[in-house]
């Protein structure tokens, strides 16, 4: 089965912390100096937070896969929608090894799907070459409208 992942830059990582471990009434599974991790049930959802001195908000948004099979469908299922993909084998990020396909979606959101290999002592790659390679544009703002 697998699972939704969030990873959310923010600007105060002991603040948001606090505020996510009551919103989901746990604490996080992972926690670092720069980075904390939630691997929850209900929902069932990886979200992770860090702060490593990017802009605060949404980071990227992707789907855990508990198998290398899914990993596979998912990577496919990218594919076949025509969209530039970038993978990744035994990397290293967010301090665990993984198997990845990022891609981009029309807006520009960055979406990775993964399956997890282990733990990792160190945080990792970084993440801004994924955006590079995958030639994300950035999206336009928002237009004023009535949700303002």
């Amino acid at each position: 089965m697998k699972r939704l992942h969030l990873h959310i830059a923010v600007e105060d990582l002991s603040r948001s912390i606090g505020f996510y471990s009551t919103l989901f009434g746990a604490q996080p599974s992972v926690v670092k100096d720069d980075y904390a991790k939630w691997m929850l049930e209900d929902p069932r959802v990886n979200l992770a937070i860090s702060q490593r001195g990017g802009s605060a908000g949404i980071d990227h948004v992707g789907v855990q896969a508990e198998t290398a099979a899914e990993l596979a469908e998912m990577a496919t299922r990218l594919k076949a929608a025509g969209e530039t993909t970038f993978d990744q084998e035994a990397t290293t990020c967010c301090y665990a090894k993984s198997d990845k396909s990022w891609v981009a979606d029309p807006s520009g959101v960055r979406w990775e799907t993964f399956h997890t290999l282990g733990e990792a002592t160190t945080y990792g790659e970084d993440e801004s070459a994924h955006a590079e390679a995958l030639k994300v544009a950035t999206p336009a703002p928002a237009v004023a409208g009535c949700c303002g």
